[in-house]
């Protein structure tokens, strides 16, 4: 597949600030990505691919000829978190397979570096923090990103628990991002359910990535639409 090289970013259906709600792949049916992808195609704002390396967090998942093999069983966004230690060296071979956005983490420095590169390709620009990495280590770059992911978990493993703490930063991320009127979506990923989605919409994010509480549900398509519903009324 060639590279694509336009400059200007796709952008999700639902506009800046909308409620939207993204599948976790990783919590999917591996044996069967192509069905679990259609099971929830219908309740799906954006589809979450989570990428490990087994450096910058201690597992592997998947690569590019993955997201390349489904990108074909979705018209969906596909939103690539590369949790990555080098995600520099993987940019380019994501935006060939079908990312639309890449989310790279804070923690890894040369985030310019890095957000220069990817609007180069012509991705939507997400920024990653982890839970104890605090609300000053996104702010100087909120108005360079399209998104901002607050972790509600310590990446690695799906199906953890929600880590309350990092509402309060999630209030400051949303607080800054509109006292500076700014076109940037907040997203939560980590133990988000029909608990706490409600908690984490309430606080300011608007974006929900759930994995388990979607796919391993008897129905992911009512858990994913029953999910909305609740982080709607919480709005």
């Amino acid at each position: 597949m060639a590279r694509r090289l336009a400059v200007v970013a796709r952008q999700p259906d639902a506009p800046v600030g909308a409620l939207q709600i993204a599948p976790s792949i990783l919590s999917a049916d591996f044996s069967d990505l192509a069905g679990s992808i259609h099971s929830v195609d219908a309740a799906t704002d954006r589809l979450h691919i989570d990428v490990m390396d087994g450096h910058f967090v201690p597992n592997l998942t998947l690569g590019p000829s993955v997201v390349a093999s489904i990108r074909h069983c979705s018209a969906k966004f596909f939103d690539c978190h590369l949790m990555l230690a080098d995600p520099g060296s993987f940019l380019a071979a994501f935006t060939e397979a079908g990312a639309d956005g890449c989310t790279v983490h804070v923690e890894v420095g040369d985030t310019a570096a890095l957000i220069e590169q990817a609007r180069g390709l012509g991705l939507n620009v997400g920024l990653a923090c982890n839970p104890d990495t605090p609300f000053e280590a996104v702010a100087a770059w909120l108005d360079r990103v399209d998104l901002v992911l607050c972790m509600t978990v310590f990446p690695g493993f799906a199906g953890q628990s929600f880590i309350e703490p990092v509402l309060d930063k999630i209030a400051q991320v949303r607080a800054e991002i509109d006292r500076r009127g700014l076109a940037v979506d907040l997203e939560v990923d980590g133990g988000v359910d029909h608990e706490t989605a409600p908690r984490a919409v309430a606080a300011g994010a608007n974006v929900l990535v759930a994995g388990s509480a979607i796919f391993s549900a008897a129905s992911p398509l009512a858990a994913a639409r029953d999910l909305r519903a609740v982080a709607a009324a919480a709005r």
